[in-house]
């Protein structure tokens, strides 16, 4: 990457291709199957703008990833969401919603952000299969580099009725170079091409996303430490008497039962200097949203919500 940077002043490739073979190779499909973005933000905006026009209905569940909903109101869509069911994102509640609405687009995270719950590639592949003929599937993986290989839905890069968004912002810790790619039946694929910021992904992020793409160890070793301290967390919260959801991300939701407490913990903590996330919206608003750093971050972070919880 500083290699890249000190070939700052040339431009970068906007086709990403050596990028976008070593991801092909990585999924046993072909570059027309691959398309980068900066994120999976943008990605998310390009497929809205591409798909939605002012009305159309999309699904997704209410309290979800907040970027799909600002691209579709930018382009003047119609949300239809679905809540929660036991703190997990209801999967038979979108299939409904998209027949009812006719649903141009559906968007599931799975895992999710950000309760951190997870479907089973079985459960993601029938309700793929249950949506409208006409509705595309918007299947954000962010987090898939926490779930094992053989537990993550197959790949069917022909099928044009799901568009699968993964990201070098997690697993792969490269969150502010802003790169991410979708993998989708080549159409799409020259759809976004026609829309897309050619020199939107630099040629230092493409640089840093193939090293990593090529030191897989790293990347696992990351994943290992990773949910190794995710562990010790939720037992440490244990011992607190709180209690955590169910998580296959790089975070965890402590339960602190209540959104009042919740909002007592959330200032008391950032009173001390600390800052985490909270679902602003319920069920998940009697939650704290804690990302998972490495073990001594962590202890450190404990020590302070103690603090914080006899403040409060």
């Amino acid at each position: 990457m500083q290699e890249a940077a000190g070939r700052g002043h040339l431009y970068g490739d906007p086709e990403g291709w050596d990028l976008r073979d070593e991801i092909a190779r990585l999924h046993q499909v072909s570059v027309e199957n691959v398309c980068l973005g900066a994120g999976i933000d943008e990605l998310l905006m390009l497929f809205v703008k591409a798909f939605v026009a002012p009305d159309d209905p999309v699904v997704t569940s209410f309290g979800g990833y907040p970027t799909f909903d600002y691209a579709v109101a930018g382009c003047g869509g119609q949300i239809e969401r679905v809540e929660y069911r036991e703190d997990m994102v209801d999967l038979e509640g979108l299939a409904q919603a998209a027949h009812r609405v006719k649903a141009k687009l559906v968007y599931l995270a799975n895992p999710d952000n950000p309760s951190g719950s997870w479907h089973s590639a079985a459960s993601v592949e029938e309700f793929a299969s249950s949506l409208p003929s006409d509705s595309l599937l918007l299947l954000d993986e962010a987090y898939a580099d926490f779930v094992p290989l053989a537990e993550r839905p197959p790949m069917q890069p022909w099928d044009p009725h799901v568009v699968r968004f993964r990201t070098f912002s997690k697993a792969h810790g490269m969150a502010g170079l802003r790169i991410g790619y979708v993998l989708c039946a080549p159409e799409h694929t020259a759809t976004l091409n026609k829309i897309r910021l050619h020199f939107g992904v630099n040629s230092v992020a493409q640089s840093g996303a193939l090293t990593s793409l090529r030191d897989p160890s790293h990347v696992s070793e990351v994943v290992r430490l990773t949910n190794a301290s995710r562990e010790v967390l939720v037992a440490a919260a244990a011992d607190l008497g709180i209690a955590s959801l169910p998580s296959r991300t790089n975070f965890v939701c402590l339960d602190l039962e209540d959104r009042g407490r919740a909002e007592l913990i959330l200032k008391a903590l950032l009173d001390r200097g600390v800052f985490v996330r909270k679902p602003m919206l319920p069920p998940l608003d009697r939650c704290i949203r804690v990302t998972i750093g490495p073990e001594a971050e962590m202890l450190a972070f404990l020590a302070e919500l103690r603090e914080s919880l006899a403040a409060a």
